[in-house]
């Protein structure tokens, strides 16, 4: 028998007698690989699948942060649509893990885990809405406080089922160890019985099945148990065992790509916050700032003591915060932690927006602070988070812009302006400034002839920079002429600062001198022009020349009656140089009348003007500026109606202004009256009895009642505005009438008296020095002006 058929033998003795030992053998062998390939093929991928789970996540929180913080559109539509895409990615793996779910445990944290997507996902959803309404703060502050809540619930789900999927992987190792040994036993006790017989085959058995088992069984489990997933099994052959090897090692090739992914991404998240180019932190219990904060708050506060600091000293130490603002910030801030988001609501207005923050080496930045409260399930605050941003080159930035704003609109102003006339207005305003300077300086307390003086004076520039539409110097003036308001009232606690009235007269100097400092460097419009030289330029009207032309191309020269009225043609013609028609000398104020009416929700007025053949000299138009500046407005303001008043009585809506020159006894008088309701004298009446200037029971006569609109302080105006209502005007119109030798009157053009209201012409009267008459027809010379 040869050593074959001894071997043949034996291997049929050996299947003969241990066919039952051999048919279990066979089966736990089977059995074993059906072990292996449900941990290789079911198992493990089931818990690689679960472990990727959490890197996918992790994209989603990438994806999300990349929609919230991207300036570019684009980039926001392509992390919609990468969302969309990872959302789909997650479903399809949850379904997978609910397939392969091997208890009811992991049954229900599949549940959990759709549950929270869609909570994510629909937190997500909201998040992209504000960023798409512009509400790029709000989506910020969202992102860190509910969509950051459901991405750690998901992450926590998504945990523990990676930790039981592992676990049931580790099971089903440990299971597959145990078929395995037994699977080696009973192939043990067959090799041993047929040892004596088969020592070869059995040693065979022994190097191909049970010690490529044994080693496979053992670095499998060590590998497990260390977690260092940079070793591999290695292959022997490609049989059963060798493919189990080669899945077991593919498998701790993925787990240690994922592994390094997860940390790179989780690397990338720290980097994106820490590296953005804002401030952020959180404030907790105690109102001390939390651990995490941007990296950019250092450079911001220049210091990397931050965390475990309280708020109010790291942001609100040394800024231009008073005591009382920061000590309503503190209590804000302790009010809204840890009790219900209403809170916030009602204090948020006490949390400071903007601050002055003053550095080590004396700089100064300015701080931009967004609030914004963290809420838990139960709408609990549990955080305030507190975005920083330096905006102090912005601002500065926006201060050099609104000056360089400011001084367009200001040369855009003076252009509007006539160049005599804004040189006019400069010289009268700079000597209202002048005499309140004086009389600043003469008075060391209160004495109420003087703030009288200071006010009107203050009225009139202010009136005037109004006529001319010179806004900037209106709005500074206006808060001067308020302080004199508050001095001259009987009930006002203020005290006569005689420093700080100079110095808030200067203001208004400065920017008077700013105003003509542009019109002269700026514009080149220096001095009063052509205009104002009557001996070098004057100004005639046409017809007066065509008019001599024809009398001196007419004269007969042998005829002295001729020579005689030529003579007076050209002495009449030259009495009127330098001379202006009461329109012209009123141009600006006549111009401001449409805006004024606007202003008052008024039509703009008709003004019509009777000359009757006289003109004025020109040195008196700053007195008639000055006074009819007052009387048009007064006129526009308290006697013209509204135009529903009007159209309910029968007027046009539109009201008229009526302005007639005429010469009486050698005095120049101006007669002005309009179509409006006429002279409250009922009112008048009634304030002069509120104000103890006639008593309840007298009956003074009308024109008594009308004289006291002449008395300093007195306004019928029912409230105060920058058209009306300081109780200055009419007095401002006398004393500018009594320092030109000249007086003022109101005379009634009806028979009503007694009557609440009535119709009235307002005379001024002025020395016949300053009036020149044409010697040219009326008929031809009257002039009918109308504004609107």
């Amino acid at each position: 028998m040869t050593i074959r058929h001894r071997i043949t033998l034996l291997v049929v003795l050996m299947f003969v007698a241990l066919s039952a030992i051999g048919g279990y053998a066979v089966y736990q062998t089977r059995a074993g690989a059906a072990e292996v390939r449900k941990v290789t093929e079911g198992v493990v991928p089931s818990a690689l699948a679960s472990a990727d789970l959490v890197s996918q996540v992790k994209d989603v929180q990438l994806a999300t942060m990349t929609l919230v913080y991207s300036p570019d559109g684009n980039m926001v539509a392509q992390a919609q649509e990468e969302l969309k895409a990872k959302k789909l990615a997650l479903q399809q793996a949850l379904a997978l893990q609910g397939r392969d779910a091997a208890s009811h445990a992991q049954v229900g944290l599949v549940s959990q885990a759709n549950d929270s997507l869609e909570n994510y996902f629909s937190a997500i959803a909201d998040t992209a809405k504000m960023k798409a309404e512009g509400k790029a703060e709000l989506a910020q502050a969202y992102l860190f406080a509910n969509v950051a809540q459901y991405r750690d619930e998901l992450e926590g789900i998504v945990e523990t089922l990676r930790v039981e999927k592992n676990r049931e992987k580790d099971d089903a190792i440990s299971a597959l160890n145990q078929t395995l040994a037994t699977t080696a036993t009973a192939i043990a006790i067959v090799t041993g019985i047929a040892v004596l017989l088969l020592t070869t085959i059995g040693s065979l058995l022994y190097r191909q099945i049970t010690r490529p088992l044994s080693s496979m069984q053992a670095m499998m489990s060590e590998i497990a148990s260390s977690q260092d997933f940079t070793r591999r099994v290695p292959v022997g052959r490609m049989d059963e065992v060798g493919h189990s090897i080669v899945a077991f090692n593919g498998m701790i090739e993925k787990i240690q790509q994922n592994s390094a992914l997860l940390k790179q991404k989780t690397a990338d998240i720290q980097a994106m916050l820490q590296n953005m180019q804002q401030g952020i932190l959180t404030v907790v219990e105690g109102a001390t700032v939390h651990a995490e904060y941007s990296a950019h708050l250092e450079a911001i506060f220049e210091t990397n003591e931050i965390a475990g600091r309280e708020l109010m000293d790291l942001v609100f130490t040394n800024t231009d915060l008073g005591v009382d603002a920061r000590s309503q910030v503190d209590a804000a801030i302790n009010a809204c932690l840890g009790e219900d988001s209403i809170n916030f609501e009602f204090n948020q207005h006490l949390l400071v927006r903007e601050t002055a923050k003053r550095m080590a080496d004396g700089r100064v930045k300015i701080l931009d602070l967004s609030w914004s409260a963290i809420t838990d399930e139960t709408d609990i605050i549990v955080r305030l988070m507190l975005c920083v941003r330096d905006v102090t080159e912005l601002r500065q930035l926006a201060a050099e812009t609104s000056e360089q704003k400011r001084q367009l609109e200001m040369i855009g102003e003076i252009l509007a302006v006539n160049q005599e006339k804004f040189h006019q207005f400069i010289e009268s305003s700079a000597g209202f400034v002048s005499e309140n300077e004086r009389i600043i300086r003469e008075h060391r307390q209160a004495n109420g002839a003087a703030i009288a003086e200071l006010f009107r004076n203050m009225h009139t520039i202010k009136g005037n920079a109004r006529t001319y539409s010179l806004q900037y110097l209106t709005d500074v003036v206006h808060e001067t002429e308020q302080s004199y308001d508050a001095l001259r009232r009987d009930d006002a606690a203020q005290e006569w600062d005689q420093e700080g009235l100079a110095q808030e007269l200067a203001r208004v100097r400065d920017v008077i001198e700013r105003y003509a400092h542009i019109n002269e460097v700026s514009l080149g419009r220096k001095g009063p022009g052509r205009g104002s030289n009557a001996e070098r330029y004057l100004t005639v009207d046409i017809e007066h020349i065509q008019a001599s032309l024809r009398q001196l191309e007419a004269v007969n020269l042998g005829n002295p009656a001729d020579l005689i009225a030529m003579r007076d043609a050209m002495h009449q013609t030259l009495r009127l140089l330098g001379t202006e028609s009461i329109g012209e000398v009123l141009a600006g104020v006549l111009d401001s009348l449409p805006s004024l009416a606007k202003e008052l929700g008024k039509d703009a007025p008709v003004v019509r003007i009777r000359n009757n053949d006289h003109r004025l000299r020109s040195q008196a138009s700053g007195a008639l500026k000055n006074v009819f500046m007052h009387l048009l407005r007064n006129s526009v303001d308290h006697g013209l109606e509204t135009p529903d008043v009007r159209t309910s009585q029968g007027k046009a809506s539109s009201g008229t202004i009526e302005i007639e020159m005429s010469v009486d006894t050698d005095t120049l008088q101006i007669t002005l009256s309009d179509d409006g309701r006429g002279l409250a004298l009922g009112h008048i009446r009634n304030i002069a009895v509120e104000r103890g200037w006639i008593g309840a029971d007298e009956t003074p006569s009308d024109e008594a009642i009308a004289d006291l609109i002449f008395r300093p302080g007195f306004s019928t105006a029912e409230k105060v505005t920058e058209v009306s209502g300081r109780g200055v005007g009419m007095d401002a119109v006398r004393d500018f009438l009594k320092r030109e030798n000249g007086s003022i009157e109101l005379r009634f053009t009806d028979s009503r008296t007694g009557a609440p209201f009535r119709q009235f012409q307002t005379v001024v009267s002025l020395p016949d020095s300053i009036l020149v008459r044409s010697a040219l027809s009326r008929a031809h010379h009257e002039s009918d002006a109308v504004t609107a």
